[in-house]
């Protein structure tokens, strides 16, 4: 009889080994770490603790019988990041393309469902050839039943997705149903069908990165958040998100000491929104300016950059930016804008993080395609999502807030607790052309000049709402500030509003425009 030391020794050198030293090798070779190298980067030296490394499949079909799969294709556990406590899953690309069958599904679900019951963030490293095929249904049950725990945890616990190799299929919706998804530029692919299955069905010809790469996703249908050049960058980004997040959505975010004044006066303000209106200007120059030591963590840059989110820190705590971006279509809102803007809200309300809003929009971008695409449907989100949140809500009104846009903003009307504005804030139903064009048509249609009088007229309707004080005196901006002091008015805001407590009526949920 075998020492049962040495036997247990014997069956964890087999399950280390992984898919073997050659297959190792090869993915070495494509610029990836290994499942292990990447928990052992990812998480605190020495916290990480595997479970279920003897898990081994039940497939007797198609060569399936006595196939040798450690681990069955996916390294699954706990450790600390930060240390604060994280359930882990990393797909074995060296073991069967880390193709996920029925037990292998078994092991992520176990660890989505400790995570749950647990209060602590789950993070999944995807790399993987998709549905097993030799298991046929269990294999698509496997998927089923971890899609319903990423529901589950949705806005309970943080759910952070790693594309760090192939994705396809029912693959790609686990990571959809998470809150960020981050993805390797040349190695990682997301697509419903591959390249073949276009071709054939379509006659269409594109490469997989071209169908599903990292700046695809990141810029073109932004569905990632974030891009790497490496499995190392992708694993900082995790651990850089997971610094502004709280456990469970029954936590506050964690502090971050620093030593950047909440006062801080910054000159560059004075002058960073030029005198002509229709003038574009870097709207990150007045968010780096407001966040501690202007460090600001942009997601989803490159996709409907019209729109600026991310998050950083003022005093300390953690704040969830949006801003309009004026050198991209004007910082018009668009569907894709309204999309990205109203999931980060409910993202950042999920987890207890205060939005500050940065206002410079003149409105809906207009035309045909914008229509027909639904944008009222998806303007409506950004609507929902800012009357839906519930964390503190700071808002300021940087120069244009026209019409329907200036409301969807986190106007006072749809729960802004504290609206700041500069003295270059304009704030009207539209712009003082259009206004003009409505207001004084039959002046301008009867005046020997039109265009003249349509200028004199415009300029009237710009002298009565081109400031902030007409807002002001209704009680809709609480106050008008120096841009110079903007930083501190914002950190004494949420200052003041940090044991707020508000409550919605109670239901089931609401129905959403989606």
């Amino acid at each position: 009889m075998s020492n049962p030391r040495e036997e247990l020794k014997r069956r964890r050198t087999a399950v280390e080994g992984m898919g073997g030293q050659k297959r190792i090798e090869r993915q070495h070779q494509m610029g990836k770490w290994t499942a292990r190298e990447r928990l052992a980067y990812l998480l605190d030296e020495g916290t990480f603790e595997e479970i279920g490394a003897h898990v081994k499949h039940r497939g007797t079909l198609f060569g399936m019988a006595g196939a040798a799969a450690p681990a069955d294709g996916v390294v699954t556990g706990y450790g600390r990041i930060f240390g604060r406590p994280v359930y882990v899953f990393a797909q074995d690309f060296t073991v069967l393309g880390g193709s996920l069958g029925e037990m292998h599904a078994a092991k992520i679900q176990r660890v989505q469902d400790l995570a749950l019951k647990s209060g602590v963030p789950i993070i999944g490293l995807n790399d993987s050839g998709g549905a097993r095929i030799q298991e046929g249904v269990d294999a698509l049950n496997g998927y089923g039943e971890i899609f319903k725990r990423n529901t589950w945890a949705s806005g309970v616990i943080p759910q952070i997705t790693v594309i760090m190799g192939p994705s396809a299929g029912g693959a790609v919706y686990s990571p959809a149903l998470t809150d960020i998804i981050i993805m390797v530029r040349k190695t990682a692919q997301m697509f419903i069908t591959g390249p073949q299955v276009i071709q054939a069905v379509t006659g269409e010809t594109v490469t997989s990165e071209a169908l599903g790469g990292a700046d695809t996703h990141l810029k073109r249908s932004g569905v990632a958040h974030l891009a790497a050049d490496s499995d190392q960058e992708a694993l900082d980004m995790v651990r850089r998100v997971l610094s502004f997040l709280p456990q469970n959505f029954r936590e506050e975010p964690p502090v971050a000491p620093t030593e950047d004044p909440l006062g801080r006066l910054d000159g560059r303000l004075a002058d960073v929104i030029p005198l002509d209106a229709n003038k574009p200007y870097d709207v990150t120059t007045i968010i780096r300016s407001v966040l501690d030591d202007g460090d600001f963590f942009e997601l989803q840059k490159g996709y409907a950059d019209n729109l600026v989110i991310g998050l950083g820190r003022i005093g300390g705590r953690p704040v969830g930016i949006v801003a309009n971006q004026p050198r991209v279509l004007a910082g018009t809102l668009d569907i894709n804008a309204s999309d990205k803007l109203a999931r980060f809200v409910r993202f950042c309300d999920a987890f207890n993080i205060p939005v500050v809003t940065l206002v410079d929009t003149p409105g809906y971008l207009p035309g045909t395609a914008q229509e027909y695409g639904g944008i009222i449907r998806h303007g409506a989100k950004v609507l929902y999502a800012y009357a839906e949140a519930t964390v503190p809500k700071v808002t300021l009104i940087l120069r244009k807030a026209y019409g329907g846009a200036y409301l969807a903003t986190c106007s006072r009307s749809l729960g802004a607790d504290l609206v700041l504005a500069w003295p270059t804030a304009e704030i009207a139903v539209m712009g003082p052309d259009g206004a003009a064009n409505i207001i004084f048509r039959r002046d301008i249609e009867a005046s020997a000049d039109p265009q003249a009088t349509k200028a004199a007229k415009a300029e009237e309707y710009r002298e009565e709402f081109a400031n902030p004080y007409v807002a002001a005196s209704r009680g809709y901006i609480d106050a008008v500030i120096d841009p110079v002091e903007t930083r501190g008015h914002v950190a004494r805001a949420l200052m003041v509003l940090y044991n707020k407590h508000d409550e919605r009526p109670a239901k089931h949920h609401g129905n959403m425009p989606v």
